[in-house]
């Protein structure tokens, strides 16, 4: 009877140890953070967003915005997401990034060129909106109160990556893309008369 209390007592204080917390799939496999957005992606509409997260971007208190860490470089990861969502059929992206990093010299952060360069090349690629701008620029605290804002009433999803240059995340906020701004306007003037 004291080896089966001593037995009992070992597992119960390792248990007592261990997180609360179920690992995700993504903490589990390279891959699981690809399957948790896929997952996440049918259920997200217009004025959700989903940001492609530089290391350093915080964790914040809000209840709407969930975190994803992918474990992998920014530029592979936005790639995939600009893929996804565009193929979504559902919605499209209106793309935003820090404005401070068009003003940070290769002197003062080594491979800041690469990466602007790069990144804007898949910007191009993924998101030609109708006036030829594949992204916005914005400055960085803006980005946290239209955050703050959006994730009372809608989903914020972050995918963090580990890029550890600096004003490099990317903001999509999702738009209708069946729906645009012009057919918008015209029902709600046919409403009005």
């Amino acid at each position: 009877m004291k080896k089966f209390i001593w037995i009992a007592g070992i597992i119960l204080s390792s248990c007592s140890q261990q997180k609360s917390e179920a690992p995700t799939l993504a903490s589990i496999t390279p891959d699981g953070w690809k399957f948790q957005f896929e997952k996440e992606l049918p259920l997200l509409g217009h004025r959700n967003w989903i940001i492609v997260a530089d290391k350093a971007f915080p964790e914040q208190n809000a209840a709407g915005i969930e975190y994803i860490n992918t474990n992998e470089n920014l530029m592979p990861v936005l790639q995939y997401v600009l893929e996804k969502v565009n193929g979504s059929g559902h919605v499209k992206p209106i793309i935003y990034r820090d404005k401070e990093l068009g003003f940070i010299t290769e002197e003062q952060v080594k491979g800041i060129e690469d990466f602007r360069s790069g990144s804007e090349k898949i910007l191009k690629a993924q998101n030609p909106n109708s006036r030829g701008e594949a992204f916005q620029t914005i400055l960085h605290d803006s980005v946290f109160t239209k955050l703050d804002a959006a994730s009372k009433l809608f989903k914020v999803v972050v995918l963090k990556t580990n890029e550890t240059l600096p004003y490099t995340s990317v903001f999509l906020q999702l738009d209708c893309a069946y729906w645009n701004g012009n057919q918008e306007k015209q029902l709600r003037e046919a409403m009005s008369k």
